[in-house]
């Protein structure tokens, strides 16, 4: 009876990844899991039934009080017009054609699309739904492979999780006690990072190739750029520049972004009522979502928690002898691992609050400051988690772009098409890792 006292905690993550594939919602599983462990609890002798009642207060005092996360339903409606008003499309066809002397340059366009895209939606589902149906006729149309096609769309789609403003950020922000804003700035670099070794990928693969031919008329080209290019990257710039100057909070900016974002529809009439209403009702049920896993994932760590799973863990870590890079090497193969079974956001609210003691107790001798060790550990779960999500046979990027693609394009041609872009994307984890200042160089993070 004793050792089953002792590894409870650790047979809530077990239980947990088995209800998942029970199509149950995620919030009610968390949430559901988190109730019956702490009802084993009360008849080990254990849990308190009256323990049941703190877990309201953690909800109502931790998450629904909680201003910084005001900053996830403006994102996600900032995200929706831009792609649901046409003006991403607009933004891909100006990319076509400020790319079209370079070899490869629809597919640069496309990461450049992602890359753009990723400062506004934030949500990797969304992301790679929108990016694939706008980008796969056209590649394939240019007789792109399948799986290089699959594989470039993918790894764009997937930049959300690490450019700022990244909901992910946001709620890491939080679980950690970290400075959005500072770590905002210390993501972005890393993000553009990776985006820049994705096309230093496409560009090296297409070398020789003969560009696509485009209208040259300079005129066409410059309406094209003009309506397509600038006011996007304008609205990002005034979104992510109040932010980093130290003009607005992140929620302030999130919600100069969707008025933004609304008054550049308006321009280029391209909303109506009935297109506002759809956009405000699909946000409030992403936001429901997200916002329902919150409440579950805190009933379920207060649970794990209340049953001594920090404990455990904390225990553990204390006896390894492995060293503080051992533990960290330990902590990414874990969060990677979990990432093939769970999305990011139970991740984040289950693994990081857990993690939080072991990273503040780490000496790495000088590679990376005790006062940094917590934003730069963030930046290595993004970049880890961004990979997770296209690593084959479980990767949930893959499935959202299989569920929107042409019929011609099968599973394996998908993962076939990734393999490339995990490999680019370790390269650039182990590069954070080994030279911590690409995170932590920008004004701010290094004080």
């Amino acid at each position: 009876m004793s050792s089953l006292i002792e590894i409870l905690p650790l047979l809530m993550f077990p239980a947990l990844a088995a209800c998942l594939f029970s199509g149950f919602p995620v919030a009610f599983v968390l949430g559901g899991v988190g109730l019956y462990f702490g009802l084993i609890g009360m008849e080990l002798g254990i849990f308190n039934f009256r323990e049941f009642f703190l877990i309201n207060s953690r909800i109502f005092g931790g998450v629904v009080e909680n201003i910084v996360l005001i900053a996830i339903p403006m994102f996600v409606f900032m995200g929706l017009i831009l792609e649901r008003s046409g003006i991403a499309e607009e933004l891909l066809q100006s990319l076509k054609v400020m790319t079209r002397r370079i070899p490869g340059g629809l597919a640069i366009s496309v990461t450049l699309l992602g890359t753009i895209m990723a400062a506004t939606t934030g949500i990797i589902g969304a992301s790679v739904v929108m990016i694939s149906l706008m980008a796969y006729p056209a590649l394939l149309a240019a007789n792109y492979g399948k799986g290089f096609s699959s594989g470039t769309i993918a790894a764009a789609g997937t930049l959300g999780i690490l450019i700022p403003p990244s909901i992910m950020l946001v709620i890491m922000g939080d679980l950690l006690s970290i400075s959005v804003t500072d770590l905002f700035m210390t993501a972005l670099i890393p993000g553009l990072m990776l985006a820049c070794l994705y096309l230093l990928y496409i560009v090296i693969l297409h070398r020789g190739q003969i560009p696509e031919e485009i209208d040259e008329n300079q005129d066409h080209i410059g309406l094209i750029i003009l309506k397509g290019f600038i006011p996007a990257v304008l609205l990002i710039t005034l979104v992510l520049g109040s932010i980093f100057a130290g003009f607005a909070t992140p929620t302030e900016a999130a919600g100069v972004g969707a008025f933004g974002a609304i008054m550049l529809a308006l321009a280029k009439n391209r909303i109506t009522l009935e297109k506002l209403w759809q956009m405000c009702d699909e946000t409030i049920k992403t936001s429901g979502m997200i916002f329902g896993i919150f409440v579950g994932a805190t009933a379920f760590s207060y649970v794990f928690r209340s049953l001594g799973g920090d404990d455990l863990i904390i225990h553990f870590m204390e006896n390894f002898t492995g060293g503080p890079w051992i533990v960290i090497s330990m902590l990414m193969l874990i969060v990677f691992v979990l990432g093939f079974f769970f999305d990011w956001i139970e991740i984040t609210l289950i693994v990081l609050p857990i993690f939080s003691p072991i990273l503040n107790g780490l000496d790495l001798g000088g590679h990376v400051e005790p006062a940094q060790i917590l934003p730069w550990f963030a930046v290595l779960v993004a970049i880890n988690l961004q990979t997770s999500f296209l690593t084959p046979p479980f990767g949930f990027a893959l499935f959202y772009m299989k569920g929107v693609a042409p019929p011609s394009i099968r599973m394996k041609d998908i993962y076939r098409g990734v393999v490339p872009y995990i490999i680019i994307q370790l390269l650039g984890l182990i590069m954070v890792m080994l030279f911590p200042a690409i995170a932590l160089w920008l004004p701010g993070t290094m004080d």
